[in-house]
């Protein structure tokens, strides 16, 4: 087992002034999750800190720590996975490499020890307790209602996608090696106690994961032990390791990670073709040919002062644009995020009621989960995209059946490479819809009539294409 690191207690002052200010906040912060919307949800993972000060302060700059000693808040924890969970979950065919890897840290080196094809419990637990492997399951979500409905919530908060994976390690073992990842993450202390040290980022906001020597990260800037309850926020490439103690028989922890390529880099590498495209349509500038054999050149000085006068052409045109279009970063959201956590209550899934009419008030319905976007592949329009309904599993009976490859990267992933028209789902209107789809959704009641739109038909229209998706509900 790597080095301990010796006693580093000056480094974690910052830390323990947090978690004291945490305590003596925590008597008028609620003691487990509140579900009533994304924003309390964020508010109850990271209470008693505040979000403002989350943000200020934390997010992307530095770690957090919140030891919260709370009863109530880690029996709950100990609800979202279990070790006692393992025997039942492998009994739905389980397997290694796609839903579990077994490994340990040997000599600063992550050693692999899964086997072939489905997981056996026995020889689970014989790993576990003979070789002192960590197991690691991915994405729990799928098979653990909890951490769904947090995870759905996270992903409504932050728009982006959450995944999970659980770490159960035995006493005076670790499972990887120092490393730091390209997420921001949450970990979630649920059985037993596991001993952490963080390090000063070599790459600050990586945009990769990578191990790291021990003899390349100095000495822990945090070290602390995490017990069942407590909370730690570190931003992407923060360099961590963590290992049970001796005399703790094991621990269980889930890491809840998100913020994976959603960078301004990322979004100017979607957002700026079409922004290209849409403004070659009026300046002729752009449409103005590229010297001759400029891609056969090696010194290219003079063309890139061009690009360089084109770029500030574009700027100015950004400036007075109202929409820019995503090629593929809402696409990948709105395809691969979990499906609202309704239980099995398929009620709002089917029209029903009123059908809208010109004096009908109506609602948008599963706004978290409706994304309006200008795509610059389709010619003037403007498409509302939700999931479809047999990808939430409702089609099937209801209960969410469709968060079973949700962050597994299989299908979803082959079809994208294919195209991804067949796996979005969504309404297409023409581009002078945009105004009146953006009123719904930004309103909590629109009257039909009063939608941004030119005739009663076209509003009418709107209202019940809308309402036959189960977007809309008339009140």
């Amino acid at each position: 087992m790597p080095k301990k690191g010796g006693k580093h207690a000056e480094m974690g002052k910052e830390m323990q002034a947090q978690c004291k200010r945490a305590k003596v906040e925590a008597a008028c912060s609620p003691s487990v999750m509140s579900f009533e919307n994304p924003d309390s949800l964020f508010g109850s993972l990271i209470s008693p800190i505040k979000q403002d000060m989350f943000f200020r302060e934390y997010w992307e700059q530095k770690p957090l720590l919140v030891q919260r000693n709370d009863p109530l808040l880690a029996a709950y924890y100990q609800s979202l996975f279990q070790l006692s969970d393992l025997k039942e979950l492998c009994s739905q065919g389980l397997y290694y490499g796609r839903d579990i890897n077994i490994c340990r840290c040997v000599n600063g080196k992550k050693k692999v020890l899964n086997k072939e094809g489905k997981v056996n419990y026995m020889q689970l637990k014989k790993d576990f307790d003979q070789k002192k492997a960590t197991i690691q399951f991915h994405q729990p979500q799928r098979f653990k209602e909890e951490l769904w409905k947090i995870q759905e919530k996270l992903e409504c908060y932050f728009g982006s996608l959450v995944g999970s994976n659980v770490y159960i390690t035995p006493q005076g073992s670790q499972g990887l090696p120092p490393h730091y990842d390209d997420v921001e993450v949450f970990i979630l202390q649920l059985e037993g106690e596991k001993h952490w040290r963080l390090y000063k980022p070599t790459v600050h906001l990586a945009r990769e994961y990578n191990v790291e020597s021990e003899d390349r990260i100095g000495n822990p800037t945090h070290e602390f032990i995490l017990k069942p309850g407590d909370l730690l926020y570190f931003p992407r490439g923060t360099i961590h390791q963590a290992d049970t103690p001796l005399g703790i028989s094991y621990s269980t922890h889930v890491t809840i990670s998100t913020y994976q390529n959603n960078s301004w880099g990322d979004f100017l590498l979607d957002a700026i073709p079409g922004l290209v495209f849409d403004t070659a349509k009026e300046d002729v500038v752009l449409r103005t040919s590229i010297p001759r054999q400029l891609l056969m050149q090696v010194d290219i000085a003079d063309s890139t002062k061009k690009m360089s006068s084109l770029l500030r052409r574009l700027a100015d045109r950004l400036e007075n644009t109202r929409e820019l279009r995503s090629s593929d970063m809402k696409k990948d959201f709105i395809t691969n995020r979990l499906p609202p956590c309704l239980g099995c209550d398929s009620d709002p899934l089917t029209p029903g009621g009123k059908l809208p009419k010109i004096d009908s008030k109506i609602r948008l319905q599963f706004r978290d989960h409706a994304v309006i976007t200008v795509e610059p592949d389709q010619e003037n329009s403007v498409s509302i995209m939700n999931p479809p309904l047999y990808a939430w599993g409702w089609g099937r009976g209801g209960c969410g059946l469709g968060r079973e490859t949700h962050m597994m990267g299989t299908e979803a992933d082959t079809a994208s490479e294919e195209g991804t028209s067949q796996q979005t789902h969504g309404l297409r209107f023409p581009l002078s819809y945009l105004d009146a789809l953006k009123q719904i959704w930004s309103s909590s009641t629109v009257n039909v009539k009063e939608l941004n739109l030119i005739t009663d038909e076209e509003k009418e229209n709107l209202a019940l294409s809308l309402w036959t998706e189960c977007l809309i509900e008339v009140i």
